[in-house]
Parts: structure tokens; sequence; C-alpha cells
């Protein structure tokens, strides 16, 4: 994971949640440490039958949130497993045509599990989606009352790219504190 700019000019995350019937995806932008929404919405996908024609409106919705917003990285949540083969198919299938529409235009993409967004988000990796959406509500200072789920569930996957890739452990090889001791003797105090 790169970190993320240590410069004062605003960037853009963009968040994506992939699915079969709704994409959500977000977009946030980042200013002196303040988080910002800038957009969400849903790709609705339930009235297209054709399941070639849904990935092809995520390419192309997804690519067009690109061309407008300029993010510097996307983070999508990656897809729960569960018993459903088919699902699971058909939920990687969206996945992948939400990263190809980034890779297409060089922006870097980051997977995250959902309860690591859940734990970034509230500290809680067991949330429920209503305590995400509650929390981000707080995080970005906007109402998320008109907003569904699948919605913020894009903008939890962008504040947590954020939080992940703000962190200290951010492009160190390894990820952890141990790591991070060896490789930067010089910033160790003893006390």
């Amino acid at each position: 994971m790169k970190p993320l700019p240590k410069h004062n000019k605003p960037y853009t995350i963009l968040g994506v949640d992939p699915g079969t019937q709704y994409t959500g995806y977000g977009i946030i932008e980042v200013y002196k440490k303040e988080l910002r929404l800038l957009d969400s919405g849903i790709i609705n996908l339930s009235s297209i039958e054709d399941h070639h024609e849904k990935l092809l409106s995520i390419f192309k919705n997804i690519n067009f949130e690109i061309q407008t917003y300029k993010p510097i990285c996307m983070a999508v949540e990656a897809p729960f497993y569960g018993k459903n083969v088919q699902s699971m198919l058909k939920l990687g299938r969206a996945q992948g045509a939400a990263i190809t529409a980034a890779m297409s235009c060089n922006i870097d993409v980051m997977e995250y599990s959902p309860k690591k967004i859940k734990q970034s988000i509230t500290g809680n990796g067991n949330a429920s989606k209503e305590q995400v959406s509650a929390m981000l509500a707080s995080i970005l200072k906007v109402s998320m009352q008109d907003k569904k789920l699948d919605e913020t569930d894009a903008l939890g996957a962008a504040v947590c790219h954020y939080y992940q890739a703000s962190s200290p452990l951010a492009g160190i090889k390894g990820g952890s504190w141990e790591s991070f001791i060896k490789n930067n003797p010089g910033k160790i105090k003893k006390i």
C-alpha cells in the first residue's frame, strides 16, 4: 500500500461496494487531514437482465466517476464468502469490472474486507451497517439518512483506506510496528 500524499493539496479517494443488483460508490476529498464527501450514489443494475451488460454498466459508471473526480486511488470492498457459489462468482465479476475501470485509468486499487472497513470506521469489526453509517455521518459531517447502505458501504471503504494509508505503518514492508522500528531506528526515543 502506498502512503497518501503529504502535501497541502486536496486529493480524492473513490470507494466502491460492488454488487450485481446495486453497486455503491463514494468519493471523498482529503485536505489537511479533513475528510469531505464530494459525491456518492448507487449504480442500479436491477433492471438489466444480461449479466455481461451489468458488468459493462459498472465499468462505465466507475470510469465516469474517475474521469469526473480524478481520485488518486480506489478502495473496494472485497466480497464476503458465502455458500452460494454462483452468487460469489457474479459478485467477483462485479468487483473485477470496478477494478478494471480503475486500473485502465492507472488508479491504484486496495481491497478491504467488510470486517476491516467496519473496524476502521467504528472500532468494532462486527458493527452493523447502520452503525457504520452513523459513524460516517459524524466523520464526514453530513447526514446519511437519505443514503442507501450500498452507498455508505462504499464511503466506508474510502474512509477505511484513508485511515489505513495514513497510518505510520503504511508503505512499510511487513506492516508491523516491529518492521517500522527496524526500518526507522532514528525515530526511536529512549526514555
